[in-house]
């Protein structure tokens, strides 16, 4: 599903998987793409992450930084990183906070969901995609948007 949308996104800090904070205000003047994923190592989330990792050169080449988050600890996330070598931050959200401030649905009211929301220079959030399958052709969708858009 997709969606067209114009509202603020919400501010947050997380810790991320080198124990640093991050805040989505750190990332002013810039595109982003704040992608929230089920689990570290799960087969669908993995692909999901490398989708990111192997078009990450034209995200910058447009100014967007990528994060993911997802309910992992951040010991959990240093872990996924490295093993794939992803070039973007993992931010942990052990408590869904940061989840649930961005209304990312569940499935089956327990299995957390997939979501991208591509959030423009000045904070707003302009396109929601959610992603229970198919990883690699929502990142397609969100470079094609952004393309649009950017």
């Amino acid at each position: 599903m997709s969606q067209e949308l114009k509202q603020v996104a919400p501010e947050f800090t997380l810790m991320s998987h080198n124990s640093e904070e991050i805040s989505l205000s750190d990332y002013k003047g810039k595109w982003v793409i704040l992608f929230f994923y089920a689990k570290d190592g799960s087969p669908t989330c993995k692909r999901g992450c490398l989708s990111f990792k192997e078009q990450y050169d034209l995200f910058k080449s447009v100014n967007c930084e990528i994060i993911g988050i997802s309910s992992d600890s951040v010991e959990t996330h240093k872990e996924f990183k490295e093993l794939l070598d992803l070039p973007f931050p993992l931010l942990s959200d052990p408590k869904g906070e940061v989840r649930d401030m961005y209304e990312v649905p569940s499935y089956l009211g327990k299995f957390p969901g997939k979501s991208s929301f591509i959030i423009n220079p000045e904070g707003d959030i302009v396109h929601v995609y959610d992603w229970l399958f198919r990883p690699r052709r929502h990142v397609a969708k969100i470079l094609s948007k952004l393309s649009s858009v950017g």
